[in-house]
């Protein structure tokens, strides 16, 4: 599958790394922070981080999702607010990353620091059907923990 990315930034290749797969067996490419300028994330503070790059995907098949890299969550208290980000395949503009900090230490974004990783996954488009009644299961209309522990 053939990813399209534009820079936006003179900086990407050069001060900052395009994004990269880390290692032959990663599922996401490390995205890095595209900034002039340190971002302190107090806690509880919210910001969009800029990349500086744009992306095609090929077509509706596919969605780009952005994921928090393991090591900010766990160390820093850093994640994303939504959790997951999604870039649609029609989607044209500068990838950002908004990231919280959960944490009760501030912490700081330094330029070209890698901030978040980048999958690329199919998508299976639904054909939707208005029904009256759905299919049976053992589980039935049973929500939150109705499986057990």
């Amino acid at each position: 599958m053939e990813l399209k990315v534009k820079y936006l930034s003179d900086k990407i290749g050069k001060e900052i790394q395009a994004p990269f797969y880390a290692t032959d067996g990663s599922a996401g490419m490390d995205l890095a922070a595209c900034i002039d300028n340190d971002i302190i994330l107090k806690p509880g503070d919210r910001y969009a981080v800029p990349t500086g790059i744009a992306i095609a995907l090929p077509s509706n098949e596919f969605v780009g999702l952005i994921i928090v890299r393991s090591s900010f969550g766990l160390k820093h208290g850093i994640t994303l607010p939504n959790a997951v980000g999604v870039i649609d395949s029609d989607y044209r503009g500068e990838i950002l990353v908004a990231l919280t900090n959960i944490s009760n230490k501030p912490y700081t974004i330094k330029m070209g620091e890698r901030i978040a990783q980048l999958l690329i996954l199919p998508v299976c488009l639904a054909n939707i059907t208005v029904c009256n009644n759905l299919p049976k299961t053992q589980r039935g209309e049973g929500g939150f923990g109705s499986t057990g522990k």
